[in-house]
């Protein structure tokens, strides 16, 4: 996902990060401000992941919420 994609729907993907993540705190939440490697990161640190593993769990949510996105901006054409 484009960084600054992730920064401008923060907000959304927050909210949607912690159904993902449930592990992930409210104030995890605030302290990755929508940068990717610090997300990436508290995946990995709090569920055990590889690096690799928390970036491929990561671009799979990411590649969803678009998806989603996508789908909704057009129902509301």
């Amino acid at each position: 996902m484009n960084p600054d994609l992730l920064k401008g729907n923060w907000l959304q993907v927050k909210g949607r990060a912690k159904v993902w993540w449930g592990k992930l705190t409210d104030d995890d939440m605030e302290r990755v401000g929508g940068e990717i490697d610090k997300i990436i990161g508290l995946i990995q640190e709090k569920y055990g992941y590889t690096s690799e593993q928390a970036r491929q769990e990561f671009n799979q949510r990411m590649t969803e919420f678009e998806a989603d996105q996508k789908m909704s901006a057009v129902a509301t054409k």
